[in-house]
């Protein structure tokens, strides 16, 4: 059993040495612990440190690529060699590592495939009542959409399984967090919770510069997730919206012509109000009824990235929890001690 613990980092030279000095030395149940540094587009040190540090992989990116490109060019290097189990932390030494164990142990254990850190929020010195009642929303939101029940969806502090992310796949620009719980939750992955303490604040966020920007591209990024796996439900609530607005204007048409004898030819602006909502629920339900087709033509197509990846990574040390082996094995590079790189 192997485990990646992968670190996404831009420009960290300073908190970088307090997270590898806290990492975990060995893990009950694992053979293998390696430490991955994603540098996106440090301008500093980061990486002279972590190497002095002993790191021996790395993924390098040539300019700032974002979270999300980290996380999927992290994982697509650790599992070209040989990870069963993918941690991801943060730079800036806001998660305790030496609660790792703790994070892996119930994919270990078969109990899990993807285990989330919930780092208490409503706890948090630093976040803002405001920013604690956001939090809570956007969790409570994702949780919708995936029909989870995970106090922090927020978190970055997560371990995933092989067979997981053979599952998932990062389609967004802003943050993995989000899309990968909404994607798990619809595909029927097993996704667990532990509870965490935070570390000291050491810095301010470099995702996003305001919590106005955060809110709006968490916003876009749960909407965009959410409508690839139930477009119709979607498009069938606008169309139902719609559809009811249409019929108040002609039931008010049908009441006064009828009941209070009025002149119907003044009344015409209530049918073409009626008109227009009932094209545009047709419209609505049309796309919904398109984009639910579209849905299906990507559920096929996942299946066949799907078994793309089993080939190219190799079947999983332990399937998904529930499921038994579906791909045939394949060679595994394995890592000979060297410092390894990637670019992008």
């Amino acid at each position: 059993m192997k485990v990646f613990i992968q670190v996404p980092c831009l420009n960290e030279e300073e908190t970088l040495p307090l997270v590898l000095e806290s990492m975990p030395k060995e893990i009950p149940g694992v053979d293998e612990i390696e430490i991955l540094i994603i540098d996106d587009g440090s301008s500093d040190r980061t990486v002279e440190v972590a190497k002095s540090y002993g790191v021996k992989h790395f993924v390098h990116h040539n300019r700032n690529m974002g979270l999300a490109r980290s996380f999927r060019d992290g994982v697509d290097y650790a599992l070209m060699h040989g990870a069963d189990i993918i941690v991801n932390t943060d730079g800036d030494n806001q998660y305790p590592q030496d609660r790792i164990p703790d994070l892996v142990a119930p994919i270990i254990a078969g109990e899990a495939d993807i285990v989330i850190g919930d780092r208490q929020t409503h706890s948090i010195a630093h976040f803002s009542w405001f920013k604690k009642r956001l939090q809570a929303l956007g969790s409570w939101v994702v949780n919708q959409a995936a029909g989870t029940e995970l106090p922090d969806a927020a978190s970055g502090f997560r371990a995933y399984s092989k067979a997981s992310l053979l599952r998932l796949n990062i389609v967004t620009q802003f943050s993995y967090c989000m899309e990968t719980i909404i994607q798990a939750g619809n595909k029927r992955l097993k996704i667990a919770s532990v509870e965490v303490d935070t570390n000291p604040k050491t810095r301010e966020s470099r995702l996003f510069s305001s919590m106005g920007q955060h809110v709006v591209k968490s916003a876009q990024a749960i909407l965009r997730s959410y409508l690839m796996f139930k477009p119709f439900v979607f498009f069938a609530w606008i169309a139902a919206v719609m559809f009811v607005g249409a019929m108040i204007p002609f039931v008010r048409y049908l009441v006064l012509i009828t009941a209070f004898r009025e002149d119907a030819g003044q009344h015409i602006q209530s049918l073409l109000v009626g008109v227009a909502l009932l094209v545009g629920a047709l419209l609505a339900f049309a796309l919904g009824v398109l984009s639910d087709l579209l849905r299906t033509n990507r559920v096929l197509l996942e299946e066949n990235l799907e078994h793309a990846k089993a080939l190219r990574y190799g079947e999983p040390a332990r399937p998904l929890v529930g499921e038994a082996p579906q791909f045939a094995p394949s060679p595994i590079p394995v890592s000979d001690g060297t410092p390894q790189h990637a670019t992008v």
